[in-house]
């Protein structure tokens, strides 16, 4: 059994470094969510949902992001319909989170991997932002493709990204970069 734990301590470090980490944030972030009424939207949905807007007012275009006064969520309108709403698990928080865990247990030099870390959490925030202005957009003029945008293809870009991140990071960066 000793050696079995030798032979596969570099797996068995990653793979418990990056379940307390995954485990540590999922659980800060749960304490922070739960500090808000179950009918109020937490801030940082806040926030996204205002980014959101100031694109796409940014672009000219008829978009008005606005909390919804009956539930946790927020209303976008475009060109005056009614497209969607945000909600918490649209702030990508969950997907940073996973992007997080990945590179703490990968990683490397303490300064890298935190500026690294700054880098992508910063890069996620930015396409989830252009994915939800995105999604309206395309939902607008293309609804029949709302299942498909919102459940398929948008998931597939930003995780698309974790991974290229993740890729780059462990060849570039990290402990076991060669």
């Amino acid at each position: 059994m000793r050696k079995y734990l030798i032979q596969f301590k570099p797996f068995l470090v990653f793979i418990g470094t990056f379940f307390v980490t995954y485990i540590a944030l999922t659980y800060i972030y749960k304490i922070y969510l739960d500090s808000f009424e179950v009918s109020d939207l937490d801030g940082i949905t806040k926030v996204v949902g205002r980014n959101v807007e100031q694109l796409m007012q940014l672009l000219n275009a008829d978009f008005i992001v606005s909390k919804n006064l009956s539930s946790s969520w927020m209303d976008v309108w475009y060109n005056k319909k009614h497209m969607t709403r945000i909600i918490e698990g649209c702030n990508a928080v969950s997907v940073i989170i996973l992007f997080v865990s990945f590179v703490v247990a990968f990683s490397g030099k303490l300064k890298p991997t935190f500026f690294f870390i700054l880098f992508g959490i910063f890069l996620i925030y930015i396409l989830n932002v252009i994915r939800i202005a995105l999604l309206v957009v395309l939902k607008f003029n293309f609804p029949e493709y709302a299942h498909f945008l919102h459940g398929v293809f948008f998931p597939l870009v930003i995780y698309g990204l974790v991974f290229a991140l993740w890729f780059f990071w462990i060849n570039k960066f990290s402990k076991y970069a060669g």
